[in-house]
C-alpha cells in the first residue's frame, strides 16, 4: 500500500514545484514592470 502514497505524493510534490516556480517568475516579472514604469515616470516628470 505503500505505492499509494509515492503515486500521488511525487505528482503532487511536482506540481507545487512547479506552481511555486510560476509564482516566483510572476513576482519578479511584477517588481521589473514595476521598476520600469516608476523610472518611465521620473523621466516624464523632468523638464
Amino acid at each position: 500500500m505503500w505505492y499509494f502514497a509515492w503515486l500521488l505524493g511525487l505528482p503532487l510534490a511536482a506540481a507545487f514545484a512547479v506552481v511555486n516556480a510560476m509564482w516566483l517568475e510572476l513576482q519578479e516579472d511584477s517588481r521589473i514592470m514595476n521598476e520600469k514604469g516608476n523610472a518611465a515616470r521620473k523621466d516624464n516628470a523632468q523638464p
